[in-house]
C-alpha cells in the first residue's frame, strides 16, 4: 500500500545460494503495519479537532502569505470553510486513500478553479497549499509525540507518502488554475477585440465608453488617430505598422485590413493647424493640385506636414491645436505595406469617423505600398469618398482631350501634373521634364485650347487640380 515505505526498507537481494529469508519479509510487514497504525490513531484525532486545525492554517497563512490577507479579510467564513473542507479530504485521504482520492481531487479543482477567477497569484495559493500540508504533518508528529513519543520514529515510514498526496494536489491546483486562466485570458480579450470593433465600427453606445476605455486601458475623453494598414498582395506583413514616438495603440486585427487606436494626449488644444506644402512630387508625373506628393515613395512621413488648414480636429481630418501635429505618429510598414492615417479626433466616440477617414486615406495609397496621410490628400480625399462625382468631373473637365492622340494627351496631362507640383513655375517644370520653359508653356496653352479653361482662373484651375487627381486615384 506504501511503494516508499517498501522502497526505503527492503533488504538486500539475496543470493542465489542463499536459503529463504521470510523473517526479514516477516518484521517489514509489521514495520509497515504498525507505521499506519500509528498514523491513522493520529490523523483520527486531527479529524475530531478539525476546527481548530482549520483556525490554525487560517492564522498561519495570513502570517506569512501575505496576498491571502485580502481574501481572508473580504470573505473570512469562505475562506474558513475553504480550508476546512481541504483539511477534511486531506486527512480522510490518510484514513482512507482510495475511497476519499476522488473528492480530495475535486475539492483541490475547485480551489484552483476558484482562485484563479478571483485573480488570486497561483504561487499564493500553492503556498497556502504547502503551509496546510506542513500543519497536518506537524498535527501528526505532535499527537503522536503526546500519546506515545517511542511510535514517533514510525510516522517516518510514511512520510513519503503524506508529502507525495501534498505535491500531488499542488498539481492538480496548478492545472485547474491555468486552464481558468486560460479562458479567462481568452474571454478578456475577446471582450476586449469585441468592444474594439463596436468602436471601429461606429456602434458603440455611449454608456458603453467607460468600459471600453477600461478595456482598452485608454482615457474616454483622448486626443486619438486611428492607423488603417494593408499588405497590397506584395509581400507586406499586414498589422506590421510601427506608430513611433512613444505613443500608445490599440492593434484591432481584421479581415482585410488591421487598425490601430493611436493615443495622440488630452486634446488640450484650441488653435488651428496651418499647412506645410513640401513641394514633393509622386514621382510619376500626376501630382495633386497643392504640390504633395502621394506617399508612393515614402515608408515613413514627416509628422510637421500633417497640420494642414482644416478646421478643428473633431471633424477628424486636421489637428486643431499646432502641438498636435508634431505628436502625430510616425507609421512605417515593409516594403508593399499600405498605411492610411486619419486625421486626429476628440474622444473614444469619435474614433468610428475616424477610421472610416482612415480607409479613404488607404484606398489614396499606391498598389506598391506607401503612407498616406489624409490631411495631407483632401482633394484627393474628397474625390476618393465620392468616386462617381469624381469621374464626372474628370470626364467633363478632361473629357475633351480623349480627342487627342494618346501619346500627345499624356504629355499634355503630365506637363499640367508636372507644372502644377511646382507651384505653377515654368522654368521647374521644365527642368523636371528635361525641356525649355516656352515648351511648358505652349503645352498649357494648349491644355486651355483644347478644353476650354484658364488656367489663369482660380475656379477653373480648382477643378482641373481635382480632375487630374480623380482621373489618377480613379485609374489607379
Amino acid at each position: 500500500m506504501h511503494p516508499a515505505v517498501r522502497t526505503r526498507t527492503a533488504a538486500p537481494r539475496p543470493a542465489a545460494t542463499a536459503a529463504p529469508q521470510p523473517r526479514t519479509r516477516r518484521v517489514r510487514s509489521l514495520i509497515d503495519a504498525e507505521a499506519i497504525r500509528v498514523l491513522h490513531r493520529a490523523a483520527r484525532v486531527l479529524m475530531d479537532d478539525l476546527a481548530d486545525l482549520t483556525d490554525r492554517l487560517m492564522a498561519v497563512v495570513q502570517d506569512q502569505e501575505p496576498a491571502y490577507r485580502a481574501a481572508v479579510e473580504s470573505d473570512p467564513a469562505g475562506v474558513w470553510q475553504e480550508m476546512h473542507r481541504s483539511l477534511r479530504h486531506s486527512v480522510a485521504s490518510l484514513l482512507d486513500p482510495r475511497g476519499a482520492r476522488d473528492g480530495a481531487r475535486r475539492c483541490s479543482w475547485r480551489i484552483g478553479a476558484t482562485r484563479a477567477e478571483q485573480g488570486l497569484p497561483l504561487d499564493a495559493v500553492l503556498h497556502a497549499f504547502r503551509l496546510g500540508g506542513s500543519l497536518v504533518w506537524q498535527g501528526l508528529v505532535e499527537e503522536t509525540s503526546r500519546r506515545a513519543p517511542e511510535d514517533v520514529r514510525l510516522l517516518v515510514h510514511v512520510a513519503t507518502d503524506v508529502w507525495n498526496f501534498v505535491d500531488e494536489h499542488c498539481t492538480i491546483v496548478t492545472d485547474a488554475y491555468r486552464q481558468v486562466e486560460r479562458q479567462l485570458t481568452w474571454r478578456r480579450e475577446n471582450q476586449v477585440r469585441l468592444l474594439a470593433a463596436a468602436l471601429l465600427d461606429g456602434t458603440s453606445r455611449i454608456a458603453d465608453l467607460p468600459e471600453t476605455a477600461r478595456a482598452l486601458e485608454m482615457p474616454e475623453h483622448g486626443r486619438y488617430v486611428v492607423v488603417a494598414v494593408a499588405d497590397g498582395g506584395l509581400g507586406g506583413a499586414r498589422g506590421a505598422a510601427v506608430v513611433r514616438g512613444g505613443a500608445r495603440v490599440h492593434w484591432h486585427a481584421g479581415v482585410d485590413v488591421d487598425y490601430g487606436i493611436v493615443l495622440l494626449g488630452d486634446g488640450d488644444g484650441d488653435g488651428e493647424g496651418e499647412g506645410h506644402g513640401d513641394g514633393r512630387g509622386d514621382g510619376d508625373g500626376h501630382g495633386g493640385a497643392n504640390g504633395r506628393g502621394d506617399g508612393r515613395t515614402h515608408a515613413r512621413v514627416n509628422t510637421h506636414a500633417a497640420g494642414t488648414r482644416t478646421g478643428t480636429g473633431t471633424s477628424g481630418v486636421g489637428p486643431r491645436d499646432p502641438r498636435a501635429a508634431r505628436n502625430l505618429p510616425e507609421p512605417t510598414g515593409d516594403p508593399g505595406t499600405r498605411i492610411g492615417v486619419s486625421g486626429p479626433v476628440d474622444g473614444l466616440a469619435a474614433v468610428g469617423e475616424a477610421r472610416r477617414l482612415a480607409d479613404t486615406a488607404l484606398r489614396m495609397c499606391p498598389a506598391d505600398g506607401g503612407t498616406i496621410r489624409l490631411a495631407e490628400h483632401l482633394p484627393a480625399a474628397l474625390v476618393v469618398s465620392s468616386p462617381e462625382l469624381g469621374a464626372t468631373l474628370a470626364d467633363r473637365v478632361l473629357g475633351p482631350l480623349e480627342r487627342v492622340d494618346p501619346a500627345d494627351r499624356e504629355i499634355l496631362l503630365a506637363t499640367l501634373a508636372t507644372w502644377l507640383s511646382c507651384d505653377g513655375s515654368a522654368q521647374r517644370a521644365g527642368e523636371r521634364l528635361y525641356c525649355h520653359r516656352n515648351t511648358v508653356l505652349n503645352r498649357l496653352r494648349r491644355f486651355e485650347q483644347l478644353t476650354g479653361r484658364s488656367l489663369a482662373r482660380p475656379s477653373d484651375l480648382v477643378e482641373i487640380s481635382l480632375a487630374l487627381t480623380a482621373r489618377r486615384l480613379l485609374h489607379d
